[in-house]
């Protein structure tokens, strides 16, 4: 081979390289995490801590397996509509919520899993049609 086609070969392949490694790499799957009520990220500390570890033993490691989204209500409800539009424009996998933005965010997507923690009247208001068969996207975590 000649010098020149040797030079084109390896700055053809340095210049495919990058293009080829990144096809390759796999979108991790991403947990939409909406803290509902009052506070922040602070008020909510042992509850993702504890939904964070339970994750990791059942093999889903946080920035290695799985992305959490995290956001938070901070006690105002005509946020969670935004914010569940938020998590809809980000493509998350699964939204996991509680309370009054369970049904705010089963307004905002049909498509999306949504697991809640608690939820006020969860038949009365729409989220699922039973306890037993929810039915839809929405179930309440065990």
């Amino acid at each position: 081979m000649r010098r020149r086609e040797v030079i084109t070969l390896l700055v053809g392949a340095a210049a495919m390289w990058p293009r080829g490694a990144r096809a390759q790499q796999a979108k991790m799957p991403t947990i939409g995490f909406l803290g509902a009520g009052s506070g922040s990220d602070s008020v909510w500390k042992d509850w993702t801590a504890a939904f964070v570890q339970r994750l990791r033993e059942l093999g889903w490691v946080e920035g290695r397996t799985v992305v959490i989204e995290y956001r938070w209500g901070e006690g105002r409800a005509e946020r969670y509509a935004d914010l569940a539009a938020e998590f809809v424009a980000l493509k998350v996998d699964v939204i996991v919520t509680s309370g009054s933005a369970a049904v705010a965010v089963k307004g905002a997507t049909s498509a999306i899993p949504i697991v809640f923690a608690t939820a006020n009247e969860p038949i009365g208001s729409g989220l699922v049609a039973s306890l037993a068969r929810p039915g839809g996207n929405a179930t309440r975590m065990c």
